[in-house]
């Protein structure tokens, strides 16, 4: 059973939380992240936003710019709303119609929790659903982070599927480049630890199935 892990961005101070998830098996890695405030896998990123909070960003638009690109780079955006619903200042309508636009708009899911013990508890139970149970790992996207040709080639190989960042550098370290990896049988994928028979059957298929365009 793979270890729980989640990238945090840098400016998330709740240091409450942070020690929570520590306390209950999850491992944080502190990065400056371009979009989020928690990364839990290649498909799912979270923004959390106490109440307050999340109630001034609806009035300076800066929650729909963050969904905005979210939404552009992870299929399962969410929102976690940290405090008690009776503390909501503006009118019931505009949260609702807020809600309502972030769901239809930017498909976010939202979820309301009611201290920072209770967001880690949270954030641990998606993390294990999505890297235990459909083995996917979090996975930094957004933003200009490859500095350099090896970093370049780390969030190449880090975005296929189930990937992530430390098995990237793994997959590169035992092929030595990235047309080595594409070049690879799925037996010779599986040579790399953590990557057994359905992972590399699946790097394997998305990196020499034929591109079909989705509708705009």
């Amino acid at each position: 059973m793979m270890d729980l892990r989640v990238i945090v961005d840098q400016r998330e101070r709740n240091t409450v939380l942070l020690s929570r998830l520590e306390e209950i098996g999850v491992s944080v890695e502190v990065r400056t992240l371009p979009v989020a405030d928690y990364i839990i896998s290649d498909r799912v990123a979270i923004e959390r936003k106490s109440l307050h909070d999340f109630e001034r960003s609806i009035i300076d638009g800066r929650l729909f710019e963050q969904l905005a690109m979210m939404s552009e780079h992870y299929a399962s955006p969410m929102v976690i709303l940290e405090g008690e619903p009776n503390e909501f200042r503006l009118d019931s309508s505009v949260i609702s119609g807020a809600v309502a636009h972030i769901y239809i708009e930017y498909g976010a899911g939202i979820l309301i929790s009611y201290s920072s013990e209770n967001t880690a508890d949270i954030i641990k139970s998606i993390a294990k659903y999505e890297q235990q149970g459909a083995r996917r790992e979090p996975s930094m996207k957004g933003g200009n982070r490859a500095y350099t040709g090896s970093q370049f080639q780390e969030y190449v190989v880090g975005n296929l599927p189930g990937v992530g960042p430390k098995l990237a550098r793994s997959l590169l370290r035992h092929f030595g480049s990235v047309s080595s990896i594409v070049a690879a049988s799925v037996s010779e994928l599986t040579e790399v630890e953590k990557i057994g028979k359905i992972k590399a059957e699946r790097i394997y298929d998305i990196l020499h199935s034929k591109y079909i365009p989705s509708s705009d």
